[in-house]
């Protein structure tokens, strides 16, 4: 008879990952957890300053239910950890009525009874006077309720409940293969084999190591931050709040509003080096000039009061899928494997409610929303 080390394995324990680990945990599920560096590291998609936590998703309707459980969770996860994760500071979103941003919000708001507040071009203008430049068949898109979240914080926490509720976890940990056996899994570590009933795979840009076939794009995101000429100019996160903002050429100019002496955060979605695939498996997170120079570039017709040198660069990763939606299923109905990846540059901020799903699909539970727009085989 087979002997099982536990009952259910997650590897990968960033945002999605320790959410799942702390879900199932909590359900009393004998689980283990790896983590091939340290929770909370800066070599994935996990990191940064801040993340925004819309309840109106621009990218799908059907995401506002996981956004809304999300708001809760985190506020669970605030509560039973003693750390604080959520500052509500609003958030704006601009582009065309009809477009993919702010038309996206403002569907998924109707939808689902999102309280926003919309403004044309001029009010905007007027509103949020540090945005300039905005074209006049552009609508505003502001959502009160919306909050950042300290990312590394936030995992750093799911990790120590998953703990605390009975989870093991193995950092410093690489799982070199997953290996399907009958009746489980098997994952190879350089230590010995591990052997489960059912493996979770929320292991982000490394993702395709173990299941090549996903049609999963790892790509370079820099994020920088720009400090105001001049102090108390107007870049406080109350009179301007995080904003994701559509451009004419489709790209997406995104930030948050000035915290300590960093200066408000500023990223280019799509732009030069940022678009290009990279290895994972590459390390090296230098930067150059061309991680910043084409936020400065544009900084003085869209953004006017910024120095336009950064005082700080960092880089992270996103993985996109080809419709920048997640993958998170049983592929293939394999009843032995989980996965969920293609966070697309936004999923952080629902990773409580994506931990929940994926804990209702191993344990075989109805999820509380649907989630077949999501199916990993749905490329097949």
């Amino acid at each position: 008879m087979t002997r099982w080390d536990a009952e259910t394995a997650v590897v990968g324990l960033g945002a999605w990952g320790a959410s799942a680990l702390w879900r199932l945990a909590s359900r009393g599920v004998d689980v283990i957890g790896f983590e091939r560096f340290a929770p909370g590291h800066a070599l994935g998609s996990s990191h940064g300053h801040a993340r925004v936590l819309r309840l109106a998703c621009p990218q799908h309707p059907g995401l506002v239910p996981l956004a809304q459980r999300s708001r809760e969770l985190w506020s669970e996860m605030e509560d039973t950890g003693q750390e604080r994760l959520l500052v509500v500071c609003g958030a704006l979103t601009v582009g065309t009525e009809n477009g993919p941003l702010a038309g996206g919000a403002l569907r998924a708001a109707r939808a689902h009874g999102v309280r926003v507040r919309t403004f044309s071009a001029s009010a905007l203008r007027f509103q949020y006077p540090r945005h300039t430049g905005v074209p006049h068949r552009h609508i505003g898109v502001y959502e009160p309720s919306a909050a950042l979240i300290r990312p590394e914080r936030a995992v750093r926490t799911a990790v120590a409940l998953a703990e605390e509720a009975g989870a093991r976890v193995l950092a410093d940990c690489r799982v070199t293969r997953v290996e399907p056996v009958p009746g489980g899994v098997r994952l190879y570590t350089a230590q010995r084999p591990v052997r489960v009933r059912q493996v979770v795979l929320t292991a982000g840009a490394w993702l395709t190591g173990f299941l090549p076939e996903l049609p999963l794009e790892t790509v370079r995101r820099p994020l920088a931050w720009f400090r105001p000429y001049e102090p108390d100019s107007g870049f406080g996160p109350e009179e301007f709040p995080a904003f994701a903002r559509e451009l004419e050429d489709g790209r997406v100019l995104w930030g948050n509003g000035a915290e300590g002496g960093d200066g408000v955060e500023l990223g280019l979605d799509d732009a030069g080096v940022a678009a290009k695939p990279v290895d994972p498996e590459d390390t090296d997170r230098s930067v150059t000039s061309q991680d910043w120079s084409e936020p400065a570039r544009i900084l003085p017709v869209r953004l006017p009061g910024l120095r336009p040198r950064p005082t700080r660069v960092a880089l992270s990763t996103r993985t996109r899928t080809p419709d920048g939606r997640f993958l998170l299923g049983r592929p293939g109905g394999d009843a032995r494997l989980v996965v969920a990846g293609g966070e697309n540059g936004y999923g952080f901020a629902l990773a409580p409610a994506i931990g929940e799903a994926l804990a209702d699909v191993v344990r075989g539970d109805a999820p509380a929303t649907g989630l077949g727009f999501l199916s990993p085989d749905r490329f097949r």
